[in-house]
């Protein structure tokens, strides 16, 4: 006796089993995880998307949540488990799992315990996806990426912490709201690691490519009349346990999404983001830093060297990785 499925539907070519273009993973569906799968899903970027975490109930909550609204999504497949099978050639991994950061407890604190998370995670991940791209998410981020790179033996330029993305969108924002002007056509970084030590770089902020420093030399320094160096100090103090919010995560998953898109669709797009930097600013270890940095389909393959007063003296070039 024929099925449902078999009156109602005549097939005209034989099926085939078809393999996705754009696997995307998120490890972990804590409001971070979840918040990056949303923004994922908005931009319609993923053929399949994979959500992965070790807490089972609230893993399958979340996916059926999602599957539910999957009408509005434009999205043909979204699945969850606790078993990393289900992330089998993904093109992009995005780990947000790890332990919370505690009231009053600094990002270095958590860094062993977050490593024994990853030893575990990214071990998995490269089991399924041994090419794919890591986005590192979880605090203290510029270390995790660090450990993940050492521990998925991916290329350089495979392994990227999201974190300075979000970080200088927030000081464009905050420099634009005090000029009443677009975000947009606010231009500027921030650099360095991740957290209070991060660096404004005011010799570079323009509008409309006018130097804010040609009007105002004092510019984030503790001369300026105007308070300009407010502006940075604002940018980290938003920060998830110094938000009153008590965390971050829209901001982070509309960052992280932003990302993927410009490697998925080989935007050439600069970002803010971490990369391991031996070699560049006379830096002689390991070490990951951010820096403006290209993203296309190959990953994160260019890195701008910013001319920085008092360190580098030379003209803007490009440092080129991903061979």
């Amino acid at each position: 006796m024929a099925t449902l499925k078999e009156n109602l539907i005549a097939p005209v070519a034989e099926e085939e089993a078809t393999v996705p273009n754009n696997n995307i993973t998120v490890v972990g569906v804590g409001q971070v995880g979840m918040a990056c799968a949303i923004s994922i899903l908005g931009k319609s970027l993923a053929d399949e998307l994979a959500l992965v975490d070790v807490l089972e109930d609230k893993l399958k909550g979340q996916m059926m949540d999602l599957q539910h609204g999957s009408l509005f999504l434009q999205m043909p497949k979204i699945v969850a488990d606790k078993d990393y099978s289900v992330t089998a050639s993904s093109k992009i991994v995005v780990a947000t799992a790890g332990v919370h950061q505690r009231e009053g407890e600094s990002r270095s604190n958590v860094v062993q315990r977050n490593v024994n998370v990853f030893k575990f995670i990214i071990t998995k991940i490269i089991k399924y996806s041994p090419d794919c791209i890591i986005i590192v998410v979880s605090n203290p981020v510029d270390i995790l990426t660090y450990v993940t790179w050492k521990l998925s033996g991916l290329p350089k330029h495979h392994v990227i912490k999201s974190g300075y993305n979000l970080y200088s969108d927030r000081f464009r924002y905050l420099r634009a709201e005090k000029l009443v002007i677009h975000p947009s056509s606010c231009h500027g970084w921030i650099l360095g690691e991740h957290g209070d030590s991060s660096v404004a770089v005011w010799s570079g902020i323009n509008v409309a490519g006018v130097s804010l420093q040609e009007w105002n030399p004092e510019m984030g320094t503790d001369n300026d009349s105007k308070n300009w160096k407010k502006v940075h100090k604002m940018v980290v103090l938003k920060v998830p346990m110094k938000s009153p919010k008590g965390y971050t995560n829209w901001t982070i998953g509309s960052s992280v999404a932003d990302l993927i898109e410009s490697m998925l669709k080989n935007i050439l797009k600069i970002h803010l983001v971490s990369t391991m930097v031996k070699g560049i600013y006379g830096i002689e270890r390991e070490v990951f830093l951010s820096l403006p940095c290209i993203l296309n389909a190959r990953g994160l393959t260019c890195i701008i060297n910013q001319k920085l007063d008092g360190f580098n003296n030379k003209n803007v070039f490009f440092h080129c990785s991903g061979d």
